[in-house]
């Protein structure tokens, strides 16, 4: 593995953590990050060392910028899915139906953007911060899941059934409209 890691200012995203090797340390930071840790007697927390929100004494940055891109795409979905209620009522759900549509067209069309093959280069960071940050923030499976069940249990069969065939059908049709979109884009 450190062969792959000679060029100062490459960038190795198949480690664990992703490294940017800027010098020689940073090769033996790697060396040591790949040696085997001792065996703790007893040892509850173990995924504790591989999901560290700390590194070589630092915050990891990309935590910040997922949570900011989380609490961005939290406001603009409290944003728009008001905009909608008060259009149209709070009988069907749709402001959380095109949450869903609208998200799952935009993480199809930053996926497809972000592919190798792709014209267009989205770094790492760049790709976290929208499609884990902005858009796990944004959409609303939870969301979705309890507005259909209340519609159940207050006897509005044809609403949750209608909510759920739509939400399935949109947001996998938004997602390949966006993907398509992208790559098309990106020839």
């Amino acid at each position: 593995m450190l062969q792959a890691h000679r060029l100062a200012g490459e960038t190795c995203h198949g480690c664990a953590p992703p490294v940017t090797l800027k010098d020689r340390e940073c090769v033996k930071s790697i060396q040591a990050w790949n040696t085997p840790k001792p065996a703790r007697n007893v040892d509850y927390f173990a995924l504790v060392d591989d999901v560290s929100l700390v590194e070589h004494g630092k915050l990891k940055m990309e935590y910040f910028w997922i949570a900011l891109g989380s609490a961005l795409g939290g406001m603009g979905r409290y944003w728009l899915s008001g905009v909608l209620a008060q259009r149209f009522g709070e009988s069907f759900p749709v402001g959380t139906l095109v949450v869903n549509a609208t998200g799952s067209f935009l993480i199809g069309l930053i996926a497809a953007f972000a592919d190798p093959s792709g014209r267009f280069f989205i770094h790492s960071n760049a790709r976290q911060f929208a499609m884990i940050g902005i858009l796990g923030g944004y959409t609303t499976f939870s969301s979705f899941s309890l507005q259909t069940l209340n519609l159940v249990r207050d006897g509005e069969w044809l609403y949750a059934a209608a909510n759920v065939a739509l939400s399935l059908f949109l947001c996998l049709f938004a997602v390949w409209v966006g993907r398509a979109l992208g790559e098309a884009i990106s020839r």
